[in-house]
């Protein structure tokens, strides 16, 4: 057993740039060397980094690791600003008085009801693209639109505000690319533009979702704060759409330069619904582990003694790629018969919104390759570029042909 008071050399953490979307290969030799190591990231204290599956698991679901304990902290992170604090800074009970009222929005159910309307949006998108003619940028023209459109009808967001919608969520995402004063600039913009959208559901109801959570502020009080109405809204207005706007390309480009895979999902595209989960699994979307947990009190992790007030990461990327748990791991099988992945979280910070995203994804995977059969990449991979300043990796392009 080691202890979180032994002296132990942090590493420099991200261990490198991001390289497209391949993992580091130190995460490997960790997990088996060195599964809890010490890492000093660009800003914020030194923290614990745990890259095991098990070890990574029980950090987000174990009460005893706290997010609301960051509050405070000097929390390790890879950008200069300190985060916003809100749902992601909570822990139950109060995180879970917020999440309830969102949840019921996100249902496996309530998003089949949504998977007509997407596939309605996806298709005149891919006609659009279609006129426009080969080759063209599937990040403008389906990527980003699709998830932009979902969530605006889904919130009653109008998509014609997209563009500056658009602009002002890279602060939620931004490591460097954007300054702090942009930021503050931008998310000041962002909730300025919900709080108008709230106003104008005082005056006159409306049935989508940012209607119902201001008639839940103003009924009870005590169950939304003013701040916390704009704050969640503007949270679910970003982060509805920035992640799958990402992984959209993302998914596409690991099936583009995998032609064995995408040969599979042509021939049988009932296997696209298992292929999403192997490419939330496979695609390791952030460029570092982010939002740390705070040990609460001493804590066996492995066999590494965390001390209270301690701040661990965990890597998800990592933890996908764990052996322990997944059989060739390296490998991208879409007939995996297991498949317990990490790629929207775990515990009380499980992604919300994570059958909205595999909906999303699987409609656009199957409108792709069904429309398009012969998709291919337009220019040569080394010349695709890539975003660079964010905490999640993705194409800022990805010109295609057909």
């Amino acid at each position: 057993m080691s202890t979180g008071s032994e002296v132990m050399a942090a590493r420099t953490y991200p261990f490198s740039d991001p390289d497209r979307l391949n993992l580091n290969p130190l995460y490997e030799q960790l997990r088996r060397s060195e599964p809890l190591t010490r890492v000093r990231l660009p800003y914020g204290e030194e923290a614990w980094l745990a890259t095991r599956y098990d070890d990574v698991r029980m950090v987000l679901g174990d009460a005893r690791f706290s997010r609301a304990a960051s509050v405070g902290r000097d929390e390790p992170r890879t950008h200069p600003h300190q985060g916003e604090s809100g749902m992601l800074a909570m822990d139950p009970p109060e995180h879970t008085r917020l999440r309830k009222l969102i949840a019921k929005a996100f249902t496996a159910r309530r998003v089949e009801t949504l998977r007509p309307r997407t596939q309605e949006i996806a298709n005149q998108l891919l006609d659009d693209m279609a006129r426009h003619g080969s080759p063209a940028d599937l990040v403008e023209h389906f990527a980003t639109p699709l998830p932009v459109a979902v969530i605006c009808e889904l919130l009653g967001v109008p998509f014609s505000d997209r563009d500056k919608f658009q602009l002002w969520s890279e602060a939620i995402i931004s490591t460097t690319s954007l300054t702090p004063q942009q930021i503050m600039e931008y998310l000041g913009n962002l909730h300025g533009y919900i709080a108008g959208l709230i106003a104008q559901r005082r005056v006159q109801e409306t049935d989508d979702l940012l209607g119902a959570m201001v008639k839940a502020r103003d009924e009870d009080e005590d169950r939304l704060t003013e701040a916390e109405l704009v704050q969640l809204s503007a949270g679910l207005l970003a982060a509805g759409h920035e992640t799958t706007v990402t992984q959209i390309p993302n998914f596409v480009y690991v099936l583009l330069t995998n032609p064995d895979q995408l040969a599979e999902l042509r021939a049988d595209p009932s296997l696209i619904p298992a292929a999403v989960d192997e490419l939330m699994r496979y695609v390791p979307l952030g460029t570092a582990a982010a939002f740390a947990r705070y040990a609460t009190e001493d804590i066996m992790l492995g066999d590494v003694l965390i001390r209270a007030g301690e701040p661990v990461l965990g890597a998800l990327a990592s933890a996908n790629r764990d052996d322990k748990v997944f059989d060739n791991p390296d490998e991208l099988d879409f007939r995996r018969e297991s498949n317990p992945h990490l790629g929207f979280g775990h515990g009380p910070h499980h992604c919300v919104g994570a059958q909205l995203a595999r909906m999303e994804l699987q409609v656009a995977l199957h409108s792709l390759i069904t429309r398009f059969p012969n998709l291919e990449l337009a220019v040569a991979e080394q010349a695709l570029p890539w975003k660079k300043g964010m905490l999640v990796r993705g194409l800022k392009e990805l010109p295609v042909r057909w």
